[in-house]
């Protein structure tokens, strides 16, 4: 999604404690959100069926996830 102008993915500056788990964990979440949208939008404009986004919601997830416990070790 590099691709698209900056300002269709705006960040919010972070405002928590500062840590650089923190800042990573706030732009992922970020990113997630984004992406959330993007996918439920092209679903309920029937560009792509409920499984598909589906599927990408829940491999995003996982991405999360995975993102989070390499940060804080869990």
């Amino acid at each position: 999604m590099n691709h698209l102008p900056p300002f269709l993915f705006p960040y919010v500056r972070y405002r928590g404690k500062f840590s650089p788990q923190n800042l990573a964990l706030n732009a992922n979440l970020q990113e997630f959100a984004q992406k959330v949208d993007i996918i439920c939008n092209l679903e309920t404009a029937g560009k792509i069926s409920p499984q598909t986004a589906y599927k990408q919601l829940s491999s995003l997830w996982s991405q999360l996830q995975v993102g989070y416990e390499n940060l804080h070790g869990s």
